[in-house]
């Protein structure tokens, strides 16, 4: 329904511009309003679904008219935002792939966005499973390599001469290891 009130504005204003007779001001900003609605129209007869959804993944509109398939294990969030601005309220679909961020509102979708969004929860709990505990074990990686190598017990043991314990203070301490590594 909205296509067609796309188009028909442009038709309307179309006919304006015929009407401003010397009035370049209104004939250029008619004709511009008129390919801009003209130009959507014709998008949303090119590209009706902006989102599709399957076990295997989520294709989405890509560009203009053009479309992009992404699987499941790429998607790293899927979230309903809102935006308030000059009293209005607005509900998104934020498909998030780390990469990119698809958004998508109600009139793209042509129903709910929450709704959407629990439909694609649905489809999606085990791959998100699957990038939670990616993310951890990522994580846990990050963190083994900031921390340094413990030294076991026996190659501290081994630096001490006859079992004593090393009362050096810290810096002669680091110092003389060097001198070994060095030698």
């Amino acid at each position: 329904m909205l296509v067609f009130a796309k188009f028909a504005g442009a038709l309307l204003l179309v006919f304006l511009a015929v009407l401003s007779g010397d009035e370049r001001e209104r004939l250029l900003l008619c004709a511009a309003g008129a390919l801009a609605l003209g130009v959507y129209g014709l998008r949303d007869v090119l590209a009706p679904a902006r989102l599709s959804a399957d076990a295997e993944g989520v294709t989405v509109v890509h560009g203009f008219a053009g479309h992009r398939r992404i699987p499941w294990d790429e998607v790293e969030h899927v979230v309903v935002t809102e935006r308030r601005s000059h009293g209005l309220r607005t509900e998104l679909l934020e498909i998030d792939t780390g990469e990119s961020l698809h958004l998508f509102s109600r009139h793209d979708l042509g129903a709910p966005v929450q709704d959407v969004e629990e439909a694609l929860r649905e489809l999606w709990p085990s791959a998100e499973e699957e990038h939670a505990d990616a993310e951890a074990e990522e994580q846990q990686r990050r963190e083994e390599s900031e921390c340094p190598p413990h030294r076991p017990a026996a190659e501290e043991r081994a630096d001490r001469v006859d079992g004593e314990s090393d009362r050096r203070e810290p810096e002669q301490r680091a110092a003389d290891d060097d001198q070994r590594q060095d030698q």
